[in-house]
C-alpha cells in the first residue's frame, strides 16, 4: 500500500526528480515557458571553479557539485535571508537534468529573489538566465490527494547543459520563520567537492548544531557568525532496499535563539519539540454536539470498550475523506476536530485529531504522534528536527484491558500500554499497524513535552501468505488444478489497495496473472475468485484454478517435475558488481508457507526427489521439503523474514540465502515409468 505523507518539509534548491520532471515538461509545453540563452558572463565564483579538480568520483557519475554555499543572516526571531549558491560540473548525458533548478518555497512566509542561473561551456561563451524567466508554479500532489497548499516552486531551466559543461545558480530567501530551525544538507546523489554553511546570529543569540551522518566539525568563529565546510563528501547512489534517503545523508541541524528569550519556536531537544506540537492542538480537540451524538450512535451496540474504539476507528478510518489542506502552520497543525467532521475530510494529523476528541468522549486517553513513513529516517540517535511526514495515534488503553486483537502495543514506563493505530491507513484492521511503522521511531506528544519511542515489531504470523495447491499432473506434462491463498497483514492490505478502485473482472485477476507468469510459462486461468476484498478485519484470499501445458518436461524417458509450482521468494537484489554500501530494509516481518500436492501421472512413479533445505541466517530463514506419499509429491516451504534491517556486515549472508532459495525453486523431481 502506497502510505499517504502530510506535514510539508521544504528543502532548498535541487535538481528535480524524474516525476517532478515529467509534470514540469507537461507545464512547460502549456505556458510556452522558454528561458532565453542570452550570453552573459556568469560570476567570479563560478571561474574560479574551472580548472578546480574534481571530487572523487566513478565512471557512472553523471554530474558532481563542485561548490555550494549556504549563508544564513538571522535577523530577528521573524526575519531570516539566506542567501544560496551552487554550481555543478555534468559529467555524463543523464546530468543533463541538473540544468533544471527547482527551489521549493512558502507564499506567503518565504520570498525568493534574485534567481540567476549560469552556464560556463568548455568551449564558447557563458550563458545567462535571469530572474524575470524564472517559471512560479504550484506542483500537483502525486497522488491527487492535496486540495490546497502554499507551497510553491520556483524554478529556472539553465541552458547549455551539456557534458563538460559548468552550470551554476543563486538566489536569496526572505523568510518568517515558523520555527527557528535550519538544515544544512551537504550530501547528495553527486560527490560534493566544497560545501560552505555560515551563520549570522544578532548580538546576545546562542546555537546549538547537531550532526547526522557526519563526523561533527567545529566552525570558524567570527564575531557573531560562524562558518562551517566540508570537502570531498561522497554521493548517495540507489541500491534496492536502502534505509531512506533521510536517514543517511549528511546534514548538520541547527537550531538558534535569543540567550534569555522566548524559545517556543526552538527545538533544542525532543521534549521542547513535543511542547510545540501540543500547543499547537490546543482547543483544537474540543467536540462538537454533532461529535457527540455520532460518538453515542457509534457505540451504543458496541459491548465493551474494544467494540466502542474499533467502531470510532472504522468510521474515521472510512468516513474521513484523506484531503490535505496546508497553509502557513497548518502543515503541522491539525483542523479543528469540529470542522473535520462537519466536512469529512481531513490529512493523517486531521484523522488523528478527530479520532482523539471522539475516543475522548469515552473516556480514552490518546496522543498524537509524528512519525515518517519509512523506518530508518529517524533512529534512536536522531536530534530533535522537524525530520516526520505523518502523524499516527497512541491509545492509552484503560488498565485491566486484554485483547488478543490489540498487538500494537508497547508497555510505557509512565502512561502503561500504549495501542498505536493509523487513522489514514483505511486497510490495515484496528490492533495492528503496518510493515512501515514496525520497528521505526516517532515522537510521542504529550502534555509534558516529547519523548522518543520506538514502535513495535508485530508476530510474522501476522504478515503472511498461506498458499496451498491441489494438482494434477498428466502424461504428457500438463499440470491442472487450484490454488487458495489466505494473506494477512501487509500481504493482504497491499493486495486490497491494488484491487479497491478495480470493477472489471478481467482486471481483478491480473494479480493472479502475474504471480502465475512469474513461475509458468505456458498457462490458462479457468476460474478465479477473490475472497473478503472489502472486510479488512478478515483474512484477504485468492482462489483460482489453472492449466499448464508442458510444465514437466521430457529427459528421454524420463519426467523432470518442479515440486514448487508456484511463488518466488529469490530476489536479485544482492547480485550487483559494486559491494552493498548501506543495509537492507525489509517492508516488515514475514512468514510466508507454499503447501503443493501434485498427483503423478498413471503409471509413473518418482525416482529421485530434491534434498531437503534448512537455512536459518538469524535475520531470515527458509526450510523446504519434499516428500512421497504413494502417487503424490508433497512440498512445503517456509519463509520468514525476522529482523528488519540487515547490516551491511552480512550482506554476503543475504546473498547467500538468496542463492539458497533460488537453486531449491528450480529443483526437480525425476519421474520414471512404472515396469
Amino acid at each position: 500500500m502506497k502510505n499517504k505523507s502530510c506535514c510539508n518539509r521544504l528543502g532548498h534548491g535541487q535538481a528535480i526528480s524524474t516525476t517532478i520532471a515529467a509534470v514540469l515538461v507537461g507545464i512547460v509545453s502549456v505556458v510556452g515557458y522558454s528561458a532565453l540563452a542570452l550570453a552573459g558572463d556568469a560570476p567570479q565564483w563560478m571561474h574560479a571553479l574551472v580548472n578546480a579538480p574534481l571530487p572523487s568520483h566513478d565512471e557512472k557519475t553523471t554530474a558532481v557539485l563542485l561548490y555550494s554555499e549556504t549563508n544564513v543572516h538571522v535577523l530577528s526571531t521573524d526575519k531570516i535571508k539566506t542567501v544560496e549558491r551552487r554550481a555543478y560540473k555534468i559529467l555524463r548525458p543523464d546530468g543533463r537534468e541538473y540544468g533544471i533548478v527547482r527551489i521549493p518555497f512558502r507564499s506567503p512566509g518565504q520570498k525568493i529573489n534574485g534567481l540567476h542561473g549560469w552556464s560556463i561551456p568548455a568551449v564558447g561563451k557563458d550563458y545567462e538566465v535571469k530572474d524575470k524567466e524564472a517559471l512560479e508554479i504550484s506542483l500537483p500532489k502525486v497522488d491527487g490527494s492535496e486540495l490546497i497548499s502554499d507551497v510553491k516552486d520556483k524554478f529556472i531551466q539553465i541552458p547549455a547543459a551539456e557534458v563538460g559543461n559548468i552550470i551554476g545558480y543563486e538566489y536569496e530567501v526572505d523568510e518568517e520563520p515558523l520555527v527557528l530551525e535550519d538544515e544544512w544538507v551537504f550530501q547528495e546523489e553527486s560527490p560534493t567537492r566544497e560545501s560552505h554553511y555560515s551563520l549570522q546570529l544578532p548580538p546576545g543569540w546562542e546555537y546549538k548544531a547537531s550532526w547526522l551522518n557526519h563526523t561533527e566539525i567545529q566552525p570558524v568563529k567570527s564575531g557573531n557568525g560562524w562558518a562551517w565546510t566540508v570537502t570531498d563528501v561522497k554521493g548517495i547512489r540507489a541500491e534496492q532496499a536502502m534505509p531512506p534517503v533521510q536517514g543517511i545523508l549528511g546534514q548538520m541541524v541547527v537550531s538558534f535563539f535569543p540567550a534569555n528569550g522566548i524559545r517556543d519556536k526552538v527545538f533544542v531537544d525532543w521534549q521542547q519539540m513535543g511542547i510545540w506540537y501540543w500547543n499547537l492542538e490546543a482547543g483544537r480537540l474540543n467536540p462538537s454536539e454533532e461529535i457527540k451524538q455520532k460518538v453515542a450512535a457509534l457505540t451504543v451496540s458496541a459491548p465493551t470498550p474494544v467494540e466502542k474504539m474499533r467502531a470510532l476507528a472504522g468510521f474515521v478510518q472510512h468516513d474521513i475523506r484523506y484531503v490535505s489542506i496546508q497553509l502557513g502552520i497548518g502543515g503541522w497543525q491539525p483542523h479543528p476536530a469540529s470542522d473535520i467532521f462537519v466536512h469529512r475530510y481531513g490529512d493523517c494529523k486531521d484523522k488523528t485529531n478527530l479520532f482523539r476528541s471522539m475516543l475522548h468522549e469515552i473516556g480514552v486517553e490518546s496522543f498524537r504522534v509524528a512519525i515518517y513513513t519509512q523506518r530508518g529516517a529517524i533512529t534512536s540517535d536522531t536530534p530533535a528536527y522537524r525530520g516526520f511526514d505523518h502523524e499516527i495515534t497512541a491509545i492509552k488503553l484503560p488498565a485491566g484491558l486484554s485483547d488478543p486483537s490489540l498487538v500494537a502495543t508497547i508497555d510505557h514506563p509512565k502512561l502503561g500500554k500504549l495501542l498505536f493505530f493509523d487513522p489514514t491507513n483505511e486497510l490495515i484492521p484496528f490492533g495492528q499497524i503496518g510493515g512501515y511503522l514496525q520497528e521505526n521511531y516517532g515522537l510521542l506528544v504529550t502534555p509534558v513535552g516529547g519523548e522518543l519511542v520506538e514502535l513495535p515489531r508485530l508476530p510474522v504470523t501476522m504478515n503472511t501468505i498461506r498458499r496451498t495447491g491441489s494438482l494434477t499432473l498428466d502424461a504428457t506434462g500438463k499440470l491442472s488444478g487450484n490454488i487458495n491463498e489466505m494473506r494477512l497483514g501487509d500481504r493482504a492490505s497491499s493486495e486490497r489497495w491494488r484491487l479497491l478502485h478495480v470493477t472489471n473482472n478481467a482486471d481483478q485477476i491480473k494479480p493472479i496473472e502475474t504471480l502465475l507468469a512469474g513461475s509458468l510459462s505456458n498457462y490458462r486461468i479457468t476460474k478465479a475468485t477473490i475472497l473478503n476484498l472489502h472486510q479488512t478485519d478478515q483474512p484477504f484470499g485468492f482462489n483460482y484454478s489453472f492449466e499448464a501445458l508442458n510444465y514437466a518436461k521430457n529427459a528421454g524417458d524420463l519426467l523432470l517435475v518442479r515440486p514448487r509450482v508456484i511463488g518466488v521468494k529469490a530476489l536479485g537484489i544482492m547480485e550487483t558488481v559494486e559491494p552493498r554500501q548501506f543495509p537492507v530494509e525489509f517492508e516488515g516481518p514475514v512468514q510466508d508457507t507454499d503447501t503443493f500436492e501434485i498427483t503423478l501421472p498413471q503409471g509413473y512413479t518418482v525416482d529421485d526427489l530434491p534434498p531437503p533445505v534448512d537455512a536459518d541466517f538469524g535475520f531470515a530463514s527458509y526450510h523446504s521439503k519434499t516428500e512421497v506419499k504413494g502417487n503424490v509429491i508433497g512440498y512445503t516451504r517456509t519463509f520468514e523474514v525476522k529482523d528488519l534491517s540487515v547490516p551491511v556486515s552480512k550482506a554476503g549472508d543475504l546473498k547467500k540465502f538468496y542463492r539458497i532459495i533460488a537453486s531449491d525453486e528450480r529443483n526437480t523431481a525425476v519421474l520414471k515409468t512404472a515396469k
